[in-house]
């Protein structure tokens, strides 16, 4: 996929989204696009993945790009920022997850 192509896609999704669920989360964005799956992120809530990016199926430039895109669409749309602290699901101690290698936070 080129950049247009997902732009326009990352568009469609957000639209289907708001209409939706009244709200956008890069998760869910990248779920429905071809970068990640359910099982994917089930394994990473259940904290068998140690962070996110590890099984997105795109590299780094390109999930960058798409969370560009969700971010000038929320700007647009004039939605407010939420922070969400995803914490680890089942038993054992509720760690926060990570997105990404460094551990650094997700910027909004």
């Amino acid at each position: 996929m080129n950049r247009i192509e997902i732009q326009n896609k990352v568009k469609q999704i957000c639209n289907e989204l708001i209409y939706k669920q009244g709200y956008i989360s890069s998760i869910d964005v990248l779920s429905k696009m071809p970068y990640l799956t359910d099982d994917n992120i089930k394994d990473w809530r259940l904290g068998k993945i140690p962070y996110l990016e590890k099984v997105c199926n795109a590299n780094l430039a390109t999930l960058s790009f798409v969370n560009k895109i969700i971010r000038q669409i929320a700007n647009e749309l004039k939605l407010k920022n939420s922070i969400t602290a995803y914490m680890k699901y089942g038993k054992g101690e509720k760690t926060k997850l990570r997105f990404c290698k460094t551990g650094e936070v997700i910027k909004k």
